[in-house]
Parts: C-alpha cells; structure tokens; sequence
C-alpha cells in the first residue's frame, strides 16, 4: 500500500487480481448474447459488460474475453442479439457462463429481424448487426446497431456484484 500524495486515502498498484476486486465492487446486469441461427449453428455467452454506447443512432456494446470458448464465431457473425436477464433466470446464466456444445438445444427461443435467438423471458432483448469489432487489452468489443427490441417485460433485473449474483431490494 503506498499513500496518496495529498495525504488521503492509500491505495495500490493495479494488478489484474486487484482489478477484479475493485470492479466487483461495481453492480452490473446480467446478459447472454446469442449468434447463429436456431437449430443450426446457434451459441450463446453469458456477459456482464453490457452497456448503451448511443441512442442515436441506436448503439450498444459487450465485451468478450480472448479466451472465450465461442469467441471465433462471435467475431465472424455478422449479427447478434442481447438478452437482458431476470432475476429468475440464474440457471440460463450459469449455462453459458461455461462451455456449452449443446447450443440453445431444449430452450424456448424467438427470432425477432436477424435470425439470432432470443429469450422471450429475458426482461428485454436487442436485436443487432455488428457495426465493429475493437480489440482492446485481454477483450474484443463488440459493437452492433440495434435493428430490433422486445418490450421489457415485468419482472426484476439479475444482477452479479462481488462475485455472485444479487438482488434489488424493493
């Protein structure tokens, strides 16, 4: 720990434990992105960056490891599609929160104008063609135009904060 110039509080170099750490700290939704199309060559992951970069036009991003298991399809699609979880989805999170080589086999799934899979009790889901693809660091970031969206339905957000999934306390 070194001290801070000014005097206040002390803090540490960043490594890549103490990132993880820190940014755990920061409460976050929770999402699976699909490609592909259903029955065919569909796949999923599950992502807690996940963020609006613009509304006009209609943007979003996530980010995906280096090392992700599906990380060379999502880079080749051309399209892919945002679910935004319930609270009462944790085990459609934990699925593709692994490798999976069973795609979406025995889920209930909808298309909206792409063709990829969505969850129609996801609380929403966005429906995108893939504008970019930055490589950043250990992550690609995926950038797509939002073509499609499904209303959001009743219900409350899954969200993952210090290393496990919590709740809003309404």
């Amino acid at each position: 720990m070194k001290n801070a110039p000014d005097g206040g509080q002390p803090f540490q170099e960043p490594s890549p434990a103490r990132m993880r750490e820190a940014l755990g700290g920061f409460a976050t939704g929770v999402a699976v992105v699909t490609c592909g199309e259903i029955g065919k060559d569909a796949c999923a992951v599950t992502v807690n960056s996940f963020t609006s970069l613009s509304l006009e036009p209609p943007l979003i991003l996530f980010c995906l490891d280096k090392s992700a298991f599906h990380l060379g399809r999502f880079l080749t699609a051309g399209c892919f599609a945002v679910n935004v979880l319930s609270d009462a989805q944790v085990e459609l999170s934990n699925r593709f929160a692994q490798e999976t080589i069973d795609g979406l086999e025995g889920l209930k799934t909808r298309t909206l104008t792409t063709g990829c899979p969505v969850f129609p009790e996801a609380l929403t889901a966005l429906d995108c063609r893939k504008e970019r693809v930055l490589d950043m660091g250990d992550h690609h970031i995926l950038i797509g135009r939002v073509e499609a969206i499904r209303p959001l339905i009743a219900a409350d957000p899954l969200l993952y904060f210090n290393g496990r999934y919590a709740a809003i306390r309404r």
